[in-house]
């Protein structure tokens, strides 16, 4: 078939590359429905590519649980033997993902390559931790990654989502979409065909593949559905090749040459038949489907009896031979749709355990859960221990939710079983999981029911954990620092006894962190916890220990701290594919650049938080906190919302916690005009504390209260705020400037004289506080402060248009051709705002077109 209507992607496309191998990389993401000709596409450019560029191409597989690494082990023959190396070791079980991915860097690093890896929306989460990965260190390697995905296919929650937003940061990422054909160009199709090109465009709407598989089969008249197209294309096929493409429909994947003859030992000339009706291909000793459509229609129509028959076969041919741990997914996938309980559970568990070591969680508890729908023959012990597996994976997955519904099961069979040293280790981890999830409360109940139950046995590794867990838990609830030292220093001891150092270094971190918060010193024992846990190789207690501390540098409104401590941490979890860890991190991030007065940048990382289908409830209430203090200092209606959904999210002892959100309620009443409950919230909030010691909470809601005119009970307060309730606001104001903290300054200078105040207005101007200046300005006219008229906002008044901040980033999507839609998904705005925005912007300019705005920008001349 002509590339008709592809020639503006196919040559963006062939410059990609040509300007990528000769350095910086690029990425290409090529989207489009099933069927618009993608691979066709990447087929062409790989056959433009110049000689000497390496050509390599893999294809993720739409397998029940997806082959880990699958696209890279279709790579293979065309790699260095490094790269050999550390892929049969990662998937033997001996090395780690991040070696693969390394080596696989290097390899491209020494020669320059086109790599493809076609249909990522069906990808496990190795490969799409290696596109990540990939394109995040591009810019030193001549190569051109290009992805193929289906952008129909990939709804809110789809995992891709997130790698999509990973790389929706990078200049060096280009998007393609592939539309579908217009009439005129399915009509010059038809031409010559016999067809009604009307009716076939009004049938295909434009689907190249649909349109070429009716065209296949003039004869049989114009098919109503790509189904009957695709059985046109098998008429006339022999038996033998009937055989083989019923044999390719069932296995749903690429197969080896070797596999299918094992199934049907006269299949090689019913193969080249096969292909020779374009209904198969090959590429080398692999045979796949032109088409994955085609294969559901083909599939459609071979009889169940027929299917089982196939599934068992190939799980017999793949028995027989040497399996490895790249046919453990195929395996499982195989014995389930064979029937075969046992084989099932011989190979389920192992592809968790093999998914679970490259990475790939989600793939790992889908192999779990497969497990477990047959585990009704096996023992308690042996259930209980693919239900801890399960919670496992579901954890490292982000999962909150079902790794907690597992956990439990676990608990009740261990129980049941009498089984108390496990038991109490399942609870220890279900307390870990569940103050996350928002329900404190029975985290720490279930934390102390684990050490109770673990202390029976004496001293052990469990306890230590236990103890861990409880020092944790008193530094995340705001107990006397005593307290958490206390279960510091039995987590240690019996860390250093049974050789645990991740516990060992988590427990000096956590006992710091204690001091930090309630005492105000701590966090350099705190920086030295990281790097000693960095300097072990301890990755997961590393990994957890920088983000947590992003959390308490932002809970202290050090906005430096905050800057370096974000920083670390997500340059340690990319590097080290820690992603789990990431999207908290995120959310601790939003929050620090809030109170940086960073709010654009503030809101959009909240966003790509929310966006994400797994952050754990902690986090989405933090992100949607930030979401809702912004909307309301800028007097957006839809504050309370996104403020009372994150109150939803998580229990109201997490909400005061977390350090923002209670305070946020506070603010938002007050900017509301609820002075009443502004004083309530924070007089809720305070009592909740009495018998904590955090500073810089009860401060905060103290001095609100002050703030109110109301006068607070007796708490602590960390510097800043026991200034402000002294008296002192300039040394507060000046406490709040040094640590890059512009609102709370100017929020500080209300309780100053009257320059004070015009510059609290102005601070507040320049943020586009509205509703804080409208408070402002009512507490100036109160003390008989008159405002200085300063004309429009300097972000207005720096542009020759009058635009605000973001009528200026709206102004520029319209100068790209943008639509309201693809402008609100790029602004993490609603369309309908986005509209509002596209409206103010044409009338400022002065024009009644886009097209006319579009010119504007192109022509800044023409005023």
């Amino acid at each position: 078939m002509d590339l008709l209507e592809r020639d503006s992607v196919l040559q963006d496309l062939a410059g990609h590359l040509q300007a990528a191998v000769s350095g910086p990389g690029r990425v290409a993401l090529v989207r489009g429905e099933a069927g618009v000709g993608k691979t066709t596409m990447v087929h062409r450019l790989t056959q433009l590519a110049d000689p000497h560029i390496r050509v390599l191409v893999g294809a993720c597989d739409p397998l029940a649980t997806p082959r880990p690494l699958g696209p890279l082990m279709d790579m293979a023959p065309r790699l260095g033997e490094a790269v050999h190396v550390a892929l049969t070791g990662a998937l033997a079980g001996t090395g780690r993902p991040s070696e693969v991915f390394d080596c696989l860097l290097a390899d491209l690093r020494s020669h320059p390559s086109l790599l493809v890896i076609e249909d990522v929306h069906w990808a496990d989460e190795a490969t799409m931790d290696l596109l990540r990965y990939l394109a995040r260190r591009l810019l030193a390697v001549p190569a051109l990654v290009v992805a193929t995905y289906r952008d129909d296919e990939i709804g809110r929650a789809h995992p891709l989502n997130g790698v999509l937003g990973v790389l929706a940061g990078y200049s060096w990422v280009h998007r393609h979409t592939l539309a579908p054909l217009s009439r005129r160009a399915v009509g010059r199709l038809a031409t010559g065909h016999g067809v009604d090109a009307e009716q076939l465009y009004r049938i295909s709407a434009g689907n190249p593949f649909i349109v070429t598989e009716i065209l296949a089969s003039p004869d049989e008249g114009i098919p109503a559905t790509v189904r009957e197209a695709a059985a046109g294309r098998l008429v006339g096929l022999s038996d033998a090749a009937r055989k083989v493409t019923d044999v390719m429909a069932v296995l749903g994947c690429r197969a080896s040459l070797p596999l299918l003859v094992g199934i049907l030992p006269d299949a090689n000339g019913a193969v080249e038949e096969a292909v020779a009706s374009g209904i198969l291909r090959t590429d080398g000793k692999v045979i796949e489907f032109c088409h994955e459509l085609a294969r559901l229609a083909v599939l459609e129509v071979v009889p169940a009896p027929r299917r089982l028959q196939v599934h068992q076969q190939v799980l017999a041919a793949m028995r027989s031979g040497p399996v490895t741990a790249d046919d453990l997914a195929l395996l499982a996938d195989h014995a389930e749709a064979a029937s075969d309980a046992t084989a099932v559970l011989e190979y389920a568990p192992r592809a968790a355990e093999h998914a679970a070591a490259l990475g790939a969680y989600r793939e790992a508890a889908a192999q779990y859960a497969r497990a477990l729908r047959y585990a009704d023959r096996l023992s308690s012990d042996q259930r209980a221990a693919l239900l801890e597996g399960h919670s496992q994976a579901w954890l490292l997955a982000s999962e909150l939710d079902e790794g907690i519904a597992s956990r439990r099961t676990a608990v009740k069979l261990r129980h049941a079983r009498g089984d108390r040293r496990h038991e109490g280790e399942d609870l220890r981890w279900l307390s870990y999981v569940l103050w996350p999830a928002g329900r404190t409360a029975e985290a720490r109940q279930t934390g102390l029911e684990a050490v109770r139950v673990l202390e029976g046995f004496g001293p052990s590794r469990e306890l230590a954990g236990a103890y861990l867990n409880l020092c944790q838990l008193a530094v995340y609830e705001h107990e006397a620092a005593a307290v958490a030292a206390a279960y510091a220093d039995k987590a240690i001891a019996l860390g250093e006894r049974f050789g645990d150092a991740g516990v060992v270094v988590q427990a000096r971190f956590h006992a710091a962190a204690a001091r930090m918060l309630c005492e105000g010193s701590g966090w350099e024992a705190c920086e030295q916890a990281v790097s000693s846990a960095m300097e072990q190789d301890l990755q997961v207690d590393a990994g957890f220990m920088a983000g947590i501390a992003c959390w308490f540098a932002a809970q202290q409104h050090d906005g430096p701290r905050t800057t370096a401590a974000v920083k670390r941490a997500e340059s340690y979890f990319l590097e080290r594919d820690l992603l789990s860890y990431l999207l908290g991190t995120r959310a601790f991030s939003s929050w620090g650049l809030l109170n940086q007065g960073l709010w654009t940048q503030a809101t959009d990382t909240a966003q790509e938080v929310l966006s994400h289908p797994g952050p754990p409830p902690i986090a989405r209430a933090l992100a949607l906190t930030v979401l809702g203090l912004v909307r309301a200092r800028r007097g957006n209606s839809q504050a309370w919302p996104a403020l009372e959904q994150a109150a939803t999210m998580v229990d109201s002892n997490l909400l005061l916690n977390t350090g923002l959100g209670w305070e946020a309620r506070v603010e938002a009443a007050w900017l509301g005009g609820h002075d009443e409950r502004a004083q309530a919230e924070a007089q809720r909030g305070l009592t909740a504390l009495a018998d904590r010691t955090h500073p810089w909470l009860s401060g905060a809601l103290a001095c609100w209260i002050h703030r109110l005119g109301g006068t607070p009970p007796k708490a602590p307060a960390a510097k800043p705020y026991a200034l402000e309730l002294a008296g002192d606001w300039a040394d507060a104001t000046a406490w709040w400037d040094k640590h890059d903290c512009p609102y709370d300054a100017a929020l500080a200078r209300l309780a100053g004289d009257a320059p004070a105040l015009r510059q609290a207005l102005a601070d507040f101007d320049a943020l586009d506080a509205r509703a804080t200046m409208a408070r402002t300005r009512t507490l100036m006219r109160s003390r008989g402060v008159r405002p200085v008229s300063s004309g429009p906002r300097a972000a207005t008044r720096a542009n020759p248009y009058g635009l605000t901040n973001r009528e200026m980033d709206v102004f520029k999507l319209l100068g790209e051709g943008l639509s309201d839609a693809e402008i609100a998904a790029q602004l993490y705005i609603t369309p309908k705002t986005a509209g509002h925005h596209v409206g103010a912007v044409l009338a400022k300019l002065g024009v009644h077109t886009r097209h006319e705005a579009a010119r504007k920008i192109s022509h800044p001349e023409r005023r």
